[in-house]
Protein backbone atom coordinates (compact mmCIF):
# COMPACT_ATOMS: atom_id res chain seq x y z
CA UNK A 1 0.00 0.00 0.00
CA UNK A 2 2.80 2.30 0.65
CA UNK A 3 4.16 1.75 -2.52
CA UNK A 4 1.41 2.79 -4.19
CA UNK A 5 1.07 5.57 -2.32
CA UNK A 6 4.86 6.78 -3.47
CA UNK A 7 3.47 5.92 -7.35
CA UNK A 8 0.30 8.11 -7.01
CA UNK A 9 2.51 11.40 -5.29
CA UNK A 10 4.84 11.24 -8.02
CA UNK A 11 1.95 11.10 -10.42
CA UNK A 12 0.77 14.40 -8.89
CA UNK A 13 3.89 16.15 -8.47
CA UNK A 14 4.65 16.08 -12.53
CA UNK A 15 1.13 17.25 -13.04
CA UNK A 16 1.79 20.33 -11.08
CA UNK A 17 4.94 21.17 -12.94
CA UNK A 18 4.13 19.90 -16.83
CA UNK A 19 7.36 21.16 -19.29
CA UNK A 20 5.38 23.71 -21.80
CA UNK A 21 9.61 24.16 -24.02
CA UNK A 22 10.50 22.90 -26.96
CA UNK A 23 11.95 19.39 -26.79
CA UNK A 24 15.37 18.87 -26.69
CA UNK A 25 15.01 17.48 -29.79
CA UNK A 26 13.25 20.20 -31.22
CA UNK A 27 15.64 22.68 -29.98
CA UNK A 28 18.27 20.88 -31.73
CA UNK A 29 16.69 21.32 -34.79
CA UNK A 30 15.63 24.73 -34.69
CA UNK A 31 19.80 25.45 -33.97
CA UNK A 32 20.43 22.98 -37.11
CA UNK A 33 18.40 25.15 -39.51
CA UNK A 34 19.75 28.57 -37.98
CA UNK A 35 23.48 26.81 -39.13
CA UNK A 36 22.11 26.39 -42.70
CA UNK A 37 20.84 29.75 -42.67
CA UNK A 38 24.11 31.00 -41.79
CA UNK A 39 26.09 28.77 -44.65
CA UNK A 40 23.46 30.33 -47.04
CA UNK A 41 23.57 33.86 -45.90
CA UNK A 42 27.43 33.62 -45.93
CA UNK A 43 27.41 32.25 -49.85
CA UNK A 44 25.10 35.76 -50.95
CA UNK A 45 27.24 38.60 -52.38
CA UNK A 46 28.33 41.27 -50.00
CA UNK A 47 26.03 43.80 -51.37
CA UNK A 48 22.83 41.67 -50.95
CA UNK A 49 23.97 41.24 -47.14
CA UNK A 50 24.53 45.27 -46.16
CA UNK A 51 20.39 45.20 -47.12
CA UNK A 52 19.63 43.79 -43.82
CA UNK A 53 19.81 45.67 -40.16
CA UNK A 54 22.24 42.76 -38.52
CA UNK A 55 24.22 43.99 -35.48
CA UNK A 56 27.89 44.76 -35.03
CA UNK A 57 28.82 41.64 -33.51
CA UNK A 58 27.74 39.92 -36.83
CA UNK A 59 29.09 41.47 -39.18
CA UNK A 60 32.58 40.95 -37.47
CA UNK A 61 31.69 37.52 -37.63
CA UNK A 62 31.23 37.50 -41.39
CA UNK A 63 34.08 39.14 -42.26
CA UNK A 64 36.26 36.65 -39.99
CA UNK A 65 35.10 33.97 -42.58
CA UNK A 66 37.03 35.10 -45.33
CA UNK A 67 40.23 34.09 -43.20
CA UNK A 68 38.97 30.63 -41.98
CA UNK A 69 40.26 27.59 -44.03
CA UNK A 70 40.13 24.86 -41.97
CA UNK A 71 36.47 23.03 -42.32
CA UNK A 72 36.54 21.96 -38.69
CA UNK A 73 37.14 26.02 -37.39
CA UNK A 74 34.37 26.93 -40.41
CA UNK A 75 31.81 24.30 -38.70
CA UNK A 76 32.28 26.30 -35.46
CA UNK A 77 32.00 29.54 -36.46
CA UNK A 78 28.65 28.49 -38.72
CA UNK A 79 27.35 28.08 -35.02
CA UNK A 80 28.43 30.75 -33.76
CA UNK A 81 27.31 33.06 -36.29
CA UNK A 82 23.68 30.83 -35.95
CA UNK A 83 23.83 31.97 -32.27
CA UNK A 84 24.69 35.48 -33.58
CA UNK A 85 21.68 35.70 -35.88
CA UNK A 86 19.34 34.31 -33.54
CA UNK A 87 19.49 37.40 -31.62
CA UNK A 88 18.91 39.67 -34.91
CA UNK A 89 16.15 40.12 -36.73
CA UNK A 90 15.18 37.03 -38.17
CA UNK A 91 12.51 38.25 -40.26
CA UNK A 92 14.74 40.50 -42.27
CA UNK A 93 17.06 37.79 -42.77
CA UNK A 94 14.23 34.61 -44.12
CA UNK A 95 12.79 36.98 -46.31
CA UNK A 96 15.97 37.93 -48.44
CA UNK A 97 16.44 34.38 -48.09
CA UNK A 98 13.13 33.53 -49.84
CA UNK A 99 13.47 36.11 -52.16
CA UNK A 100 16.90 34.83 -53.32
CA UNK A 101 15.17 31.48 -54.03
CA UNK A 102 12.34 32.74 -55.72
CA UNK A 103 14.62 34.47 -58.34
CA UNK A 104 16.28 31.25 -58.32
CA UNK A 105 13.86 29.09 -59.18
CA UNK A 106 11.97 31.40 -61.37
CA UNK A 107 15.18 32.31 -63.11
CA UNK A 108 15.19 28.37 -63.52
CA UNK A 109 11.56 28.08 -64.82
CA UNK A 110 12.41 30.34 -67.21
CA UNK A 111 15.58 28.48 -68.72
CA UNK A 112 13.32 25.56 -68.81
CA UNK A 113 11.15 27.00 -71.06
CA UNK A 114 13.72 28.48 -73.67
CA UNK A 115 15.06 25.09 -73.86
CA UNK A 116 11.68 23.15 -74.51
CA UNK A 117 11.36 25.59 -76.69
CA UNK A 118 14.47 25.06 -78.83
CA UNK A 119 14.08 21.39 -78.69
CA UNK A 120 10.83 22.13 -80.35
CA UNK A 121 11.73 24.50 -82.67
CA UNK A 122 14.24 21.61 -83.64
CA UNK A 123 12.31 18.76 -84.30
CA UNK A 124 9.11 20.19 -85.57
CA UNK A 125 10.71 23.06 -87.46
CA UNK A 126 8.26 25.35 -89.26
CA UNK A 127 5.16 24.27 -86.82
CA UNK A 128 7.21 25.48 -83.68
CA UNK A 129 8.48 28.41 -85.71
CA UNK A 130 4.87 29.20 -86.60
CA UNK A 131 3.70 29.16 -82.27
CA UNK A 132 6.81 30.84 -81.62
CA UNK A 133 6.41 33.82 -83.51
CA UNK A 134 2.51 33.46 -82.36
CA UNK A 135 3.55 33.81 -78.78
CA UNK A 136 6.47 36.69 -79.65
CA UNK A 137 5.68 38.46 -82.61
CA UNK A 138 8.95 40.96 -82.08
CA UNK A 139 11.16 37.86 -82.78
CA UNK A 140 13.29 37.90 -86.05
CA UNK A 141 12.16 35.70 -87.83
CA UNK A 142 15.09 35.63 -90.34
CA UNK A 143 17.99 34.96 -87.74
CA UNK A 144 15.31 32.39 -85.79
CA UNK A 145 14.96 30.50 -89.19
CA UNK A 146 18.56 30.76 -89.83
CA UNK A 147 19.29 29.07 -86.83
CA UNK A 148 17.16 26.65 -86.68
CA UNK A 149 18.40 25.13 -89.76
CA UNK A 150 21.73 25.32 -88.73
CA UNK A 151 21.26 23.43 -85.19
CA UNK A 152 19.69 20.52 -86.86
CA UNK A 153 22.22 20.45 -89.29
CA UNK A 154 24.95 20.17 -86.93
CA UNK A 155 22.76 17.90 -85.11
CA UNK A 156 23.09 15.34 -87.85
CA UNK A 157 26.79 15.97 -87.70
CA UNK A 158 26.90 15.15 -83.71
CA UNK A 159 27.96 18.73 -83.13
CA UNK A 160 26.51 21.26 -80.40
CA UNK A 161 27.67 25.12 -81.54
CA UNK A 162 24.37 26.04 -83.32
CA UNK A 163 22.42 24.53 -80.10
CA UNK A 164 24.06 26.81 -77.68
CA UNK A 165 23.53 29.96 -80.65
CA UNK A 166 20.15 29.32 -80.76
CA UNK A 167 19.33 29.15 -77.16
CA UNK A 168 21.93 32.44 -76.44
CA UNK A 169 19.60 34.10 -79.11
CA UNK A 170 16.21 32.70 -77.24
CA UNK A 171 17.79 33.84 -73.85
CA UNK A 172 18.08 37.51 -75.22
CA UNK A 173 14.98 37.66 -77.68
CA UNK A 174 12.33 36.41 -74.89
CA UNK A 175 13.89 38.48 -72.19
Amino acid sequence: MDRLKHTHEREDSSEESPYDGPSKSQVKRDHHALQNLAKRLLSLPRSELERLELSAATWIAIDETARIKDVRVLGRHYKRIANLLARDDMAAVSDLLHGQEHHRKEETNRLHLLEGWRERLIAEGDEALGALLDAYPHVDRHQLRTLIRSARKDRQQGKSGSDRRLFRFLREALA
